[in-house]
């Protein structure tokens, strides 16, 4: 059997190539241009050698270096920034696409299976890739008699819900979205919508299985979102604040959990059922109600749910080491900088002037960052592991757990507490 070869055509293929090359020049000069000149004029700009920086004269950087990172440098102080690179949203996706990754071969292994494998050359390193290019461009279905309104505001709400609950955890000194004075009750209020979003989705599909799953859902948060409330008030009456950044700040001698791990196990365990994971995954039980609440969700629609998901678990493992393991604190690791840099920066030669930008960050951010990420990975590992290990409980056992053992748990670490604070061990004037 002969095989025709393709018709390949080198003039074709140079004809391709420029048509990419053209519209991507096309789109930069009428898009990403203006748009970058539009950040420049939002951000306080750097003097440099005694004189301001401009908008215009920013652009110079192609052709003089030392202009880079004072621009970066500067452009690090912003909000948007914050917001949409570090520590807000685009840092938890980066940790939620690993998280992603990392569960699907950890079960893989745990169940003596392979996992994703072919997707890339390094053990479907790219399998994550390939799934959201997948939801992306595969149909979106929406039920004949949705509340199509409702239906299609769901999953932006999810996402939009998470991304607020990320920009509350405080990841290294200053570095947070929101400082609020009030952070605590603030991740209180947020998470509190997660329910309504749920029932609000899974009445809109107007479909038996979502409904179901929607109760499940309604039922399991609410009798959980009490016990976790309550695991927090002993680190709060000891440090006297609500303010997460404060909250870590008291922990540079000891880590809370020392103190209260009834606590700590109490919000692990709620966390867990917040998070809709097993043996809590009662709303979206395959083997019982499909996917439950998630059933009639297709396309990007239900990766935006899965995208708000994964955030959701990231900021809960980081709320999770702010309060009770000590958030940035941990012995210095990062190698200090030269203070020749610091204070004079690199001399580039004879033509440019010395670049006053660096470090563009301090080591003291650098090694909270660090110890952060790690005790964050901790936590989703343990987060996760329950998965592969343990079985779904019924709807019963839940609420029992939920009301009656661990509300008691949460009022003797209260208990706890207190007494820790008026036997003078901690609390101002303590002991610690």
């Amino acid at each position: 059997m002969s095989v025709i070869a393709p018709n390949f055509k080198l003039s074709e293929f140079i004809k391709s190539i420029l048509d990419v090359g053209f519209w991507g020049l096309l789109i930069f000069v009428l898009i990403g241009f203006p748009a970058a000149f539009i950040v420049l004029f939002y951000i306080e700009m750097p003097v440099i050698n005694g004189e301001l920086l401009t908008p215009f004269l920013a652009l110079t950087w192609l052709a003089d270096p030392s202009r880079t990172l004072p621009i970066i440098k500067a452009f690090m102080t912003t909000d948007l920034f914050r917001i949409a690179a570090f520590p807000g949203f685009g840092f938890a996706a980066l940790i939620a696409a690993g998280t992603i990754f990392v569960e699907r071969k950890m079960l893989a292994k745990l169940q003596l299976r392979v996992g994703p494998f072919y997707c890339g050359k390094i053990e479907g390193i790219l399998q994550l890739m390939g799934d959201g290019l997948k939801l992306i461009s595969k149909e979106i279905i929406i039920p004949a008699k949705a509340d199509k309104p409702i239906f299609w505001a769901a999953p932006v709400l999810f996402v939009a819900t998470a991304a607020a609950f990320v920009s509350l955890i405080p990841v290294t000194p200053g570095w947070v979205v929101a400082d609020v004075d009030v952070g605590l009750l603030a991740v209180f209020a947020v998470i509190g919508f997660f329910p309504i979003i749920t029932i609000l989705s899974a009445w809109a599909a107007n479909s038996k299985f979502p409904f179901i799953g929607g109760i499940r859902a309604l039922f399991q948060m609410v009798s959980f979102e009490i016990p976790l409330i309550l695991s927090f008030l002993g680190v709060v009456i000891v440090t006297g604040t609500l303010n997460l950044s404060e909250i870590a700040a008291s922990q540079s001698s000891f880590p809370w959990i020392i103190f209260f791990p009834i606590g700590a196990i109490v919000f692990f365990i709620t966390m867990l059922a917040e998070l809709e994971r097993i043996p809590f995954d009662l709303p979206e039980a395959e083997s019982e109600i499909v996917a439950g609440w998630l059933t009639e969700l297709s396309g990007m629609m239900y990766g935006l749910v899965q995208l708000g998901t994964y955030l959701k678990l990231y900021a809960f493992a980081g709320l999770f080491v702010v309060v009770f393991l000590g958030g940035w604190n941990g012995p210095m690791i990062w190698p200090p900088f030269p203070e020749e840099i610091i204070t004079k920066g690199i001399e580039l030669g004879p033509v440019t002037a010395q670049i006053p930008g660096l470090p563009v960050f301090s080591q003291e951010m650098l090694n909270g960052a660090v110890w952060f990420v790690l005790k964050t990975v901790g936590v989703i590992f343990f987060i996760l592991l329950p998965r592969g290990v343990f079985p779904r409980i019924r709807i019963d056992l839940l609420l029992d757990l939920g009301w009656k053992k661990l509300i008691g748990l949460a009022f003797v670490n209260i208990f706890i507490a207190l007494g820790l604070l008026y036997a003078g061990i901690l609390g101002p004037g303590g002991i610690f």
